[in-house]
């Protein structure tokens, strides 16, 4: 291709010479025209010669190129062709040795063993998709997801595979027995994540700083509760934590987590009460009046009885700071002797046996009224609360129990408040009852008997 290019370089440089020495010459107009003419003659045979040249050279690279093209077809096929039956025959190799596996696994009873794994696998999958081990293993491949794969595949086990399995199975049955402790993330309850040391008692409960968590499966994460065990139980765990060795007292929940979550839901004291409603608060007050009143009451006979008690050892001299020694000193008239007359003195010594009664029986009636408007306040407590039950059912048309607990949890809590006050203030109006008996009766003896020897001691004079 270069050569023709310089050919036809050099040919029109040629040419180009030839007009302008025929110019030179060139004395006339025709003479102009005649070389004119001869020199377009000259290009025109110049240019059919290169056409023809460069015609013959490109017919005759087409053919090699044709040629090398073909022979490039040719190798390709036969590649291709070998590869194709290479590749039959590997199949066909591939679907005999298959027939051949199941023939032997068939004979070998492998078919029923492989089943029986797939089986294994499939439910101890559940299993541990609920166990709170999964946490302390959650940053490895997830064990849940390959016994999950390996029930459902329908090919013959690998040995690995089986390796696996017992290795998983094995694993659980062995953390379901120790006490672990490991650093692994915990969520709180505001959904942020923290890493913090967990102590873990089998797969039954795990605590992190003196806090119980709960396992949230569809994350293979542990949480805090939102709500704590009562403090024993969170004293419990943290002796736990901060143990080395030895033996310590921890919480176990049986049912993996079922019973600390509802355990946890049970109301306190202070959202029983107020469950309660108004009812609950009036009833309350009640108690509270009626404890007050015991104790109060309680103190001042005790008190009495010991005053009483010590005036009964030294009868001679009454004083006036107890029952007794009041009405002791009852017997002497205005003039500070004894009365002579015994219906007078008779007189007397009931009159302040009737003053000191009043003052030993105090707060009695308002206890027996209390212990009678407990049960009915909490009767009234009751119907109001199966009223909220029935309002609920009508409105909503259906007997959901979540509806209806409201209104039954206050109708309960309203009874056992009002039994709650009423059964102690009634064993406490019993109690200052006999106390105050008791007084009386001394009081009632020892003046009877003074009134007696006193008369005695007349008839002999």
């Amino acid at each position: 291709m270069n050569n023709r290019i310089l050919n036809i370089c050099s040919s029109v440089i040629l040419l180009s010479s030839v007009v302008l020495s025929a110019a030179t010459q060139a004395q006339t107009l025709n003479d102009v025209l005649d070389q004119a003419r001869s020199v377009r003659e000259a290009e025109t045979a110049l240019f059919q010669q290169r056409i023809t040249e460069f015609n013959a050279t490109a017919a005759a690279d087409q053919q090699r190129l044709m040629r090398e093209a073909a022979a490039t077809r040719t190798q390709i096929q036969a590649a291709v062709q070998e590869k194709t039956n290479q590749f039959s025959a590997n199949d066909l190799q591939i679907s005999t040795l298959n027939v051949e596996m199941r023939e032997k696994a068939n004979t070998l009873g492998l078919g029923e063993l492989f089943g029986l794994a797939r089986q294994v696998a499939g439910d101890s999958s559940t299993i541990l998709e609920q166990s709170l081990v999964n946490a302390q293993y959650a940053s490895e491949d997830s064990r849940v997801a390959f016994l999950r794969d390996f029930s459902q595949q329908d090919t013959i086990a690998s040995i690995a595979q089986l390796e696996r399995v017992w290795f998983e199975i094995q694993r659980e049955m062995t953390a379901s027995g120790e006490v672990a402790r490991y650093t692994g993330t915990v969520v709180e309850p505001n959904g942020d994540a923290l890493t913090a040391e967990v102590v873990r008692i089998g797969p039954f409960t795990a605590t992190a700083d003196g806090q119980f968590l709960a396992y949230i499966p569809n994350l293979s994460r542990l949480s805090i509760m939102p709500r704590q065990l009562p403090e024993e139980f969170l004293a419990d765990a943290a002796q736990l934590h901060s143990a080395t060795q030895g033996y310590v007292t921890g919480v176990v929940d049986s049912t993996r987590g079922v019973l600390t979550s509802l355990y946890v839901e049970r109301p306190t004291i202070g959202e029983r009460i107020e469950k309660g409603a108004e009812v609950g608060y009036i009833i309350i007050v009640v108690g509270t009046l009626g404890s007050l009143a015991f104790f109060y009451q309680l103190i001042y006979l005790v008190r009495s009885r010991m005053a009483v008690t010590a005036q009964m050892k030294n009868l001679q001299k009454p004083i006036n700071n107890n029952a007794l020694g009041r009405v002791l000193l009852s017997f002497k008239g205005d003039g500070g002797k004894i009365e002579e007359d015994s219906e007078v003195a008779e007189l007397r010594i009931s009159e302040a046996v009737m003053k000191e009664v009043p003052s030993l029986e105090r707060f009695q009636p308002f206890l027996r009224l209390a212990v009678a408007a407990g049960p009915l306040l909490g009767l009234v407590g009751t119907v109001v609360g199966m009223i909220i039950t029935f309002q609920s059912i009508t409105e909503s048309g259906s007997s959901d129990p979540k509806l209806m607990a409201n209104g039954i949890g206050q109708a309960m809590i309203a009874t056992v408040l009002g039994l709650g006050i009423a059964v102690p203030l009634l064993f406490a109006g019993a109690l200052l009852n006999s106390l105050s008996r008791s007084i009386v009766q001394i009081l009632d003896e020892q003046s009877t008997g003074i009134l007696a020897e006193n008369i005695e001691k007349r008839k002999h004079v």
